[in-house]
């Protein structure tokens, strides 16, 4: 994915090889976990990640088509050739043993979801996690399985579909599964992960914020040198720890724009102003471009048409400003490793498909500025992990994610400055409750929805015609898979009770439940 050697200060490295699954990124989240520098190359560009990177080990992952079929990815034949250990996850498991002289074929019964393993002989990728004869739960989804072995491997796991559930060839130090480690519904997964980079691969697991720091600052001061950067303020993490590590490497020839659209929560516009302009000095231009978002927007309901008009519009105000700067050679963004994943067509699978890049508005060639963005290599809790490195506030590191967008996405409908006052309250009152009940930290995302349909109630002795809120709230430790957060009904109901009781237009309020698993979309 880069040229520039985020790794370098340990020279450790695992090449994960993509063959269209949706949780491909988790695996990557997983090496980084046990302390190894991981990256992700399509199948196709397999060769060029192991020659560029000169990895330690290579993981094969996931994918939605049969390797008994004509045409389906293969492994290329440089990634055996190579020598190093190899993990195969699932389709990676299924390309492995076909392409060593193994048979893979249509299973008689499939496996989606929970199943259980039993563990069926020793192995280094199993050491202090399973023994021979244990049983545990892991996270199964295939159509198709493994139904013989290539000379050297033997099984190691078995489930109720699958004869090779797992496999080992130790002295090649080759693996296979067919379950998904890098998911949280295989409770033990990570152990398994890490096993392979640790035990088997030898990684020492020395990859740390505190040196990516090191390195980031280095490269930022190269590729700049003495010229000028300006760089974007959204009011979000990303945006913050990109401004704040970019000026303890070049200091004042650093510029930040904040462009204030009007859709933010409650207060957090105050926030980044004071935030930059008063705890780090840092430059700060601020914006106050609400009137025209708000028109732009008007009679808009698309959320997708939503997303393109704040982009475009973000990119006209923002280049606007830095032209009267004058001088300035680069644009800095907060661009991170998983919108370099999906804005790229890995393998034109299902996973590139579901849902359209974020970054709508793209960099116009007509700004005529080169890139800086030192947080492409790092996923979301990462970046959390280096704005603590950089000193941020706890309060601005730990805030919940809110997309680019903000308040119109949490609109259906058209958007208005009306009904934006409704959901900033609201919204404002919600998180109010959760960090009053100490549950702030405990969940990934919380949000409230301002539905497009209003409702007859009656409040004291008049009739109401007013909106109904929605609120969210989910718990995640990867930002791709998610479960409902299991609040007490007091608490809804104390949560409710105010919004109702201090926010005039809306009469009724609901808790949405919907859960997140593999390769669903978030609600909007």
């Amino acid at each position: 994915m880069s040229e520039a050697d985020p790794q370098a200060s340990t020279n450790e490295s695992v090449l994960i090889v993509d063959f269209g699954s949706q949780v491909t990124q988790l695996i990557a989240r997983r090496v980084r976990e046990a302390g190894v520098y991981s990256e992700i190359v399509p199948y196709s560009k397999a060769e060029e990640g192991l020659a560029r990177l000169g990895p330690k080990a290579i993981i094969l992952s996931g994918g939605p088509q049969s390797v008994h079929q004509a045409d389906t990815p293969r492994a290329s034949e440089a990634l055996f050739a190579s020598r190093l250990p190899i993990l195969g996850i699932c389709y990676g498991q299924q390309t492995m043993v076909a392409q060593l002289g193994g048979r893979v074929a249509e299973a008689e019964a499939r496996e989606f979801g929970r199943a259980e393993i039993e563990v069926v002989a020793a192995s280094p990728l199993f050491e202090g996690v399973w023994q021979v004869g244990d049983r545990d739960e892991v996270w199964m989804s295939h159509g198709d399985r493994v139904e013989s072995l290539p000379e050297g491997f033997r099984a190691i796991a078995v489930s109720e579909g699958a004869p090779f559930a797992a496999i080992a060839d130790e002295a090649r130090r080759y693996y296979g599964v067919q379950f998904h480690p890098e998911v949280v519904h295989t409770p033990r997964g990570a152990e398994i992960i890490e096993n392979f980079v640790r035990r088997i691969a030898g990684c020492k697991g020395t990859w740390t914020m505190a040196a990516f720091r090191e390195t980031a600052i280095a490269r930022i001061r190269a590729q700049v040198g003495t010229a000028h950067v300006v760089c974007g303020l959204s009011g979000g993490v990303d945006s913050a720890v990109t401004a704040v590590l970019i000026h303890e490497a070049i200091g004042d020839q650093l510029h930040c724009i904040f462009v204030d659209h009007g859709l933010m929560r409650a207060n957090e516009a105050e926030e980044v102003v004071a935030l930059f302009r008063g705890s780090y000095n840092i430059p700060l231009i601020h914006v106050d471009a609400s009137a025209q978002f708000l028109s732009a927007l008007a009679g808009v309901a698309d959320p997708e048409k939503k997303r393109k008009i704040i982009g475009g519009l973000f990119i006209d105000v923002f280049e606007a400003e830095a032209k009267k700067l004058g001088g300035v050679k680069f644009l800095a963004q907060g661009t991170l490793y998983p919108d370099v994943i999906e804005s790229v067509s890995f393998t034109g699978g299902p996973s590139v498909t579901i849902k359209s890049h974020h970054n709508v508005g793209g960099l116009p060639e007509r700004m005529n500025l080169e890139l800086v963005e030192p947080l492409r290599e790092l996923f979301k809790d990462e970046v959390r992990a280096l704005g603590r490195e950089l000193g941020l506030p706890e309060a601005f590191v730990g805030r919940h994610p809110f997309p680019g967008p903000g308040l119109a996405i949490r609109l259906p409908g058209g958007v208005t400055r009306e009904k934006l006052e409704i959901l900033r309250r609201a919204d404002a009152i919600y998180l109010e409750e959760i960090r009053k009940a100490g549950l702030y930290d405990a969940i990934w995302q919380a949000f409230a929805v301002l539905l497009p349909v209003q409702t007859v109630g009656v409040m004291g002795d008049a009739r109401t015609y007013e909106y109904v809120c929605a609120l969210r709230a989910v718990t995640s430790s990867d930002g791709m898979t998610a479960d409902y957060y299991p609040f007490e009904q007091n608490f809804l109901g104390r949560v409710a009770n105010r919004i109702i009781n201090e926010v005039r237009g809306i009469n009724r309020v609901v808790y949405d439940i919907t859960s997140k698993p593999p390769g669903t979309i978030e609600w909007e």
